[in-house]
């Protein structure tokens, strides 16, 4: 069947996640801190940050977690401010990051509306981070649906916000590709009965990815050349 739509992740895919997050995260640590060493390494353990090298490691609950996920995480080791609080933080705080494309965006995003695609965004970031962060690189015009995990449909990897983009699309899940980082993206691809991508501009690499992918790239630039085999 031929492909009519892609669904992008965010983070880790349309942007590289270590040039995008590692210093913000360096940042948030230090800020819930308070500039104490100590309560910087209780913090980096458990967001699964490592400071020494500044990257997160492999297995970080955070790389495919909702900011909920992260702000519990966080508000488990900080006696400061409760999880609310500390979501309010994040949501507000992470909007303003500048992210750095995996390729460049505008382009590649054209070349694909050009062939006659639908294109949509499923992040488990919040709502208003991805539309800020897609706002601000200048290219969420080419998107006809952006949703996070606050936008009521769930979280990757259920299927929910899969099949949910789905319908806003007006097209069936087999038509769809699921293209993400994350086994989270790959694992939510499945279950929704769509084929699934996996890029490697996030932090896990193409073992811990290739369970749940039909097809490998090193990043969302090689879904161009690959289209050319199924829709021609």
């Amino acid at each position: 069947m031929r492909v009519d739509g892609l669904i992008f992740d965010k983070d880790g895919t349309l942007f590289d996640f270590d040039a995008t997050w590692n210093q913000y995260t360096v940042s948030v640590i230090s800020y819930f801190a308070q500039g104490r060493a100590a309560q910087m390494a209780t913090i980096a353990n458990v967001l699964g940050f490592d400071l020494s090298a500044m990257a997160y490691h492999p297995t970080s609950p955070v790389i495919a977690g909702t900011n909920r996920l992260v702000a519990e995480l966080l508000a488990s080791v900080v006696t400061t401010h409760d999880a609310d609080e500390v979501e309010r933080y994040l949501t507000q705080t992470a909007a303003q990051v500048k992210s750095v494309p995996a390729v460049p965006l505008a382009p590649y995003l054209r070349g694909l509306k050009n062939q006659g695609l639908k294109l949509a965004v499923m992040t488990n970031d919040s709502e208003f981070g991805a539309k800020s962060h897609l706002n601000d690189a200048g290219v969420s015009e080419y998107f006809e649906a952006i949703i996070g995990a606050d936008s009521g449909y769930g979280a990757k990897p259920d299927a929910d916000p899969l099949h949910a983009i789905a319908g806003l699309l007006s097209l069936d899940p087999a038509q769809l590709v699921m293209v993400g980082d994350s086994t989270h993206d790959l694992l939510a691809g499945k279950r929704a009965g769509m084929r699934t991508i996996g890029v490697l501009t996030g932090v896990a690499d193409s073992t811990e990815l290739s369970p749940y992918a039909d097809f490998i790239f090193d990043d969302i630039g090689g879904v161009t050349d690959w289209l050319k085999t199924v829709n021609t």
